[in-house]
């Protein structure tokens, strides 16, 4: 194992930490929230200072790094990243316990958008911006952003960090160069990050609110400034999260295939299809569902394109409490809880092309059964996929049960009610957020023990890094100096 390497891009991360801390330290000097900011201070030193001393240590690293360190590299990444920025909370002491202020910031970074704040108008903006911010570093990714600034060298280390981080069965190159790839991924993620600021803008929103709905609507993470989550702004500001929430769950591979003007063969991803699939057939279910609750079909539209946007793109905004709704409606978000968005995309949940894959290969098992001595190949867009790729998804999806499973039983020491379980796990496993009972819309994760916010912790990180590189640092056989 290259450990020197490992350290030399740990100490990267908590530097380039200590400058995503600026921006919440400059509205807090200029707000002159004096505590919120010797607290960021304080943070930027030790992030900075740790950085430096293991990039001092390691500058030198030299030698092969393979897949097994790839995987390490971007769990311990997020984990320190996460320790470190959840101090700003606690040395504050707005979150006054440190496992409820790593919660929050773990929340953040894996764009989840679960909270365990009671009243959040009630923090500095320096630290709601931080709070906000660590949705946009997450959504795309925080290794992606350092492969597109940071020149890698030779020796593989941006691809088998780009597919430890990014989201999907299968990660594959737009360019050549893995870095022109981040670069490419990130250009995207800006410039449709910034075209909804602008849009939120002209709706009447503040920058500071703008900014902050922006980073959790582009991550598809949730953190809202208000308590009420969006239900207090217009309906314009609500449609504007709606489209971009629903943008922002696209794989991007098909933009840059629109940038190229492939119109043709972006419009024939299957994925694409069945993400549109399920979303308008989830909306037009929910709409015909809640119509006697608004009272007419032009409300219900509205909230049900809203809220299935938020729930399958696993954001989590809300503008109404859909615990409240009918039972069908209740069971079609639970089940967009499970699905989520699409591979390449910042949204969360098992993915549309797993669940794509999973189908076909059913298909194709049922006519190998009828036929036997037929060959029956598996293809998406015209490609065949490999068997590897196939056996990945089963893998996934084997771990993916035995995690819920566990996660629940957990949870089930607290004694609250399976919905609350059931959902909670869900909701933090899939990256969502909100889920139903006792963490609705309208509540949070407060009332949860310590154990069981650990338990969502632990499921935060597997859900927003695909569980494998979570469970790879946890082998014993992977820190075994022999391969």
């Amino acid at each position: 194992m290259n450990r020197r390497m490992i350290g030399k891009l740990l100490g990267l991360l908590l530097m380039l930490e200590c400058l995503f801390l600026f921006p919440p330290a400059l509205i807090s000097a200029l707000d002159g929230e004096g505590r919120a900011l010797s607290a960021i201070f304080t943070v930027m030193a030790i992030s900075a200072g740790g950085g430096a001393i293991l990039w001092l240590l390691c500058r030198n690293a030299e030698g092969s790094f393979y897949a097994r360190e790839g995987f390490l590299i971007t769990t311990l990444g997020w984990v320190v990243m996460s320790a470190v920025g959840a101090l700003p909370f606690w040395l504050s002491g707005e979150i006054p316990r440190y496992v409820d202020a790593l919660f929050e910031v773990i929340s953040g970074f894996t764009t989840t958008g679960a909270s365990i704040l009671t009243n959040v108008e009630a923090m500095s903006r320096g630290l709601l911006f931080w709070r906000s911010f660590t949705h946009w570093l997450g959504g795309m990714g925080i290794l992606v952003f350092l492969l597109a600034i940071v020149p890698m060298g030779k020796g593989g280390y941006s691809v088998h960090l780009l597919r430890a981080e990014s989201p999907g069965p299968s990660v594959s190159k737009l360019v050549p160069r893995m870095r022109q790839t981040a670069g490419i991924l990130y250009l995207i993620y800006i410039i449709l990050t910034v075209l909804c600021v602008v849009f939120l803008l002209f709706g009447g929103m503040s920058l500071f609110d703008s900014l902050c709905t922006a980073f959790g609507t582009a991550g598809t993470g949730g953190f809202g400034v208000r308590n009420d989550s969006m239900a207090s702004f217009s309906p314009y500001c609500q449609s504007v999260c709606t489209v971009f929430m629903t943008l922002f769950g696209v794989n991007f591979n098909i933009y840059f295939l629109l940038l190229l003007g492939k119109f043709s063969q972006a419009l024939r991803s299957q994925e694409l299809r069945v993400y549109l699939g399920i979303f308008f057939g989830a909306v037009a279910v929910i709409t015909v569902d809640i119509c006697h609750i608004f009272g007419g079909i032009r409300q219900a539209l509205h909230h049900a394109v809203f809220t299935v946007a938020s729930i399958m793109t696993t954001t989590g905004f809300a503008t109404e409490d859909f615990d409240l709704w009918p039972q069908l409606s209740r069971t079609i978000l639970v089940v967009l809880m499970i699905v989520g968005a699409c591979a390449g995309s910042t949204g969360g949940g098992i993915k549309c092309a797993r669940l794509l894959l999973l189908c076909k290969a059913l298909g194709a098992r049922i006519r190998q059964m009828l036929h036997p001595r037929s060959v029956n190949l598996v293809r998406v867009d015209g490609h065949t996929v490999e068997e590897e790729t196939l056996q990945g998804v089963n893998t996934y999806m084997t771990a993916y049960c035995f995690i819920a499973i566990a996660s629940v039983l957990l949870l089930s020491l607290d004694n609250l009610s399976l919905e609350t379980n059931f959902t909670a796990v869900m909701a933090c496993l899939n990256n969502i957020g909100p889920g139903l009972d006792l963490v609705g819309p309208t509540s949070n994760y407060s009332h949860f023990s310590d154990l069981s916010k650990l338990t969502l912790i632990f499921n935060m990180l597997l859900g927003r890094l695909e569980i494998f590189p979570m469970l790879v640092m946890l082998s014993p056989r992977t820190w075994k100096r022999a391969s």
